[in-house]
């Protein structure tokens, strides 16, 4: 009897443990379902559901939206995938939110605007196929213009953009900015794309670093004149609206303001590193920019690669929540940079959950590219589920993504068409980007002294020289993140204008030009020029590619300096993406132009260099002596450049000569 009893004991105590742990898995199962599905917390028909009523309020919408969404449907909103791997069948079972083009990253070579809307409407076409037919966005770098599109109108890079200044108010000009931010708008809209990876609000303290070119100045005061460009990219904020994103229509980009914050003051200015500095140096040299970035409406903010303190930023919580998106009340889009939470760890990847636990707890709402896509979505799923990574911060993300697609209007007209080709490369904007090439040249060195200038020179002469390895190659002209990443050494990359061309654009029509790339000495001695035009500098980099401890010109650039200066009266034009070692080479020359990366309108320099119009630009950057000196920014204790900031002689318009 005794087993017995026992024996029916341990058969009832069986029996309310599997009853037990039946119902401990249908609470499970049922929790689950609660939480990646509240569709069925909403009843409403999706044919009649508000979100797709353009009448109802934007934040209607996007709560209405989000009721119906399941887990699955609002972390494929936070991703974004490269154009190669967006595909229908990726888009359709992880339901994408975003896709982008890389560096170089094109639907053929030389792809034509109408090849551009047709891959951008395809990625576009699964997206609106999805249960709730949310359109995605799509991405690009329009650092310079449209530069990874053929026969696009390359404008000067940042660089040169921050020494233009307007005479008639005798301060730096954002007004022509803004028109670049509205002709780069159009060109994008051109080939279906919606979203710029631009303006980068760096202020480059270092000209080591190999992203200086994408700066402004070392003086945030004038980027943040520069972030005037956002308006001239997504349209002016409506009257009375502050800080919140805005995006006007079809004519118009989402811009992205980056990198947050304090990329360009790392350590030796090298790309990605750490950032050391106090709080009130991050607040007023980082920091300004993003203050009137966020206050003009820009819809997406870019974190940036480097760490803060040894912190990367990618995982820098008190900043991209407690700074941005709280203290500057920013409402729109954090996105991560290209596998930017990958290199969260060192080696990259090496703790993938961590970073994406970082990434997404410190505020990043969209994840930009991935190694392994499926790993991602199953580790984002994971987390939320096992309540590692909070609902509300998922929400959060959502509703700011959802908060962009709503206002620029992608759900009401998500389709690109081809009525904007002709604006690619068009005339009108040639001829801007060739205007903004004449205001950012800055004079440096014009003759020994003010009463014997040696420019502007004269169109008319027997015979002149034109020499260097940048005077005949558009793709130095051009420089990084132009057709691809790295940009090119061609002259086919693109459609544009060379300097030599513009030189003999521009001269009278019995002036003898002569090119040779690089003459010895005994070619000019015997060719008895007139005068040469020596054009060398840096060859095309981006990123920490461009990195540099030295920041020499390589041969042959010195060697033709030596050779031409040394027997003809020269002026030298520099092509660079910043300062550059040229104290050794100064009293050798009689003329030095800064010339920065102007674009493919070479012309813009041949107008300044024989007087069509006249030298205006200063230095928004200083020039040092020796690198032994960097990082040297005006202010600092002493300053002693070659070239101080705010430098830059002029001359006048003389169209007669």
């Amino acid at each position: 009897l005794l087993n017995y009893f026992i024996v029916n004991q341990l058969q009832v105590s069986r029996v309310k443990e599997a009853k037990m742990c039946t119902l401990s898995y249908f609470l499970h199962t049922l929790g689950l379902i609660m939480l990646c599905s509240s569709v069925a917390a909403n009843k409403e028909p999706l044919a009649n559901a508000k979100y797709k009523n353009p009448k109802e309020p934007l934040e209607v919408r996007i709560k209405n939206l989000m009721s119906h969404m399941t887990l699955e449907e609002k972390l494929g909103q936070m991703v974004q995938v490269e154009r190669v791997n967006a595909t229908t069948k990726v888009i359709k079972k992880y339901f994408i939110g975003s896709a982008f083009s890389g560096g170089g990253s094109v639907p053929t070579p030389n792809a034509t605007p109408e090849a551009w809307v047709n891959m951008v409407n395809k990625i576009q076409k699964a997206a609106l196929s999805t249960r709730l037919g949310i359109p995605i966005i799509y991405g690009i770098d329009a650092l310079h213009g449209h530069n990874n599109a053929y026969n696009a109108t390359i404008f000067p890079h940042n660089v040169g953009l921050g020494n233009m200044v307007n005479p008639l108010i005798a301060n730096w000009d954002p007004d022509l900015v803004k028109r670049i931010g509205e002709a780069t708008a159009l060109e994008v809209r051109a080939t279906g794309i919606q979203y710029v990876f631009a303006p980068c609000i760096a202020v480059c303290r270092d000209p080591r670093w190999g992203r200086c070119y994408e700066s402004y100045s070392e003086d945030h005061k004038i980027v943040q004149k520069m972030t005037e460009i956002i308006p001239g990219l997504q349209g002016d904020l409506p009257r009375g609206q502050k800080g919140v994103p805005f995006v006007a229509g079809k004519t118009k980009v989402a811009a992205c303001a980056k990198h947050f914050v304090g990329d360009g003051g790392t350590l030796r200015g090298m790309n990605a590193n750490d950032t050391v500095i106090n709080s009130n140096g991050l607040l007023t040299i980082h920091m300004p920019a993003y203050y009137d970035a966020v206050n003009k409406g820009v819809a997406t903010v870019m974190v940036s690669y480097s760490s803060l303190n040894g912190l990367k930023m990618h995982a820098n919580k008190k900043l991209i929540t407690g700074f941005l998106k709280k203290k500057l009340k920013f409402k729109g889009i954090v996105i991560s940079d290209f596998l930017g939470v990958d290199w969260i760890t060192t080696p990259i990847h090496a703790n993938y959950s961590h970073s994406v636990y970082a990434a997404i707890t410190a505020g990043i709402d969209m994840i930009m590219g991935s190694s392994n896509l499926t790993e991602l979505i199953d580790d984002l799923t994971s987390q939320v589920k096992r309540k590692h990574i909070p609902m509300s911060r998922i929400n959060d993300a959502v509703e700011r993504i959802l908060r962009v697609k709503f206002t620029m209007g992608l759900f009401e007209d998500p389709m690109a068409d081809h009525s904007l080709a002709n604006k690619l490369g068009c005339k009108e904007h040639r001829e801007l980007a060739r205007e903004a090439v004449r205001k950012s040249l800055v004079l440096l060195k014009n003759g020994e002294n003010a009463d014997e200038p040696l420019l502007p020179l004269p169109k008319k002469a027997k015979k002149i020289l034109v020499a260097g390895t940048h005077a005949d190659n558009l793709g130095y002209q051009c420089g990084g993140w132009t057709i691809t990443w790295q940009g090119l050494n061609s002259n086919n990359l693109t459609i544009g204008t060379t300097i030599l061309t513009a030189v003999k654009n521009t001269v009278d029509p019995t002036t003898q030009v002569v090119y040779n790339e690089n003459p010895d000495t005994s070619f000019v001695n015997s060719s008895h020029f007139d005068y040469a035009i020596v054009v060398i500098g840096e060859t095309p980099y981006a990123e920490g590619y461009g990195d540099s401890t030295n920041l020499t010109i390589a041969e042959p650039g010195p060697r033709i300096m030596e050779n031409v200066c040394g027997l003809v009266k020269c002026v030298v034009v520099v092509i660079s993406g910043r300062p550059v070692m040229m104290q050794p080479y100064v009293s050798e020359i009689d003329a030095l132009v800064a010339a920065w990366l102007p674009g493919t309108e070479g012309q813009g320099v041949a107008d300044v260099l024989f007087g069509d119009y006249g030298f205006t630009g200063k230095l928004a950057r200083t020039w040092f002596r020796t690198v032994d000196q960097l990082p040297m920014n005006v202010g600092d204790p002493h300053y002693d450049p070659l070239y101080p900031f705010g430098f830059g002689l002029t001359t006048k318009a003389n169209k007669q000569l």
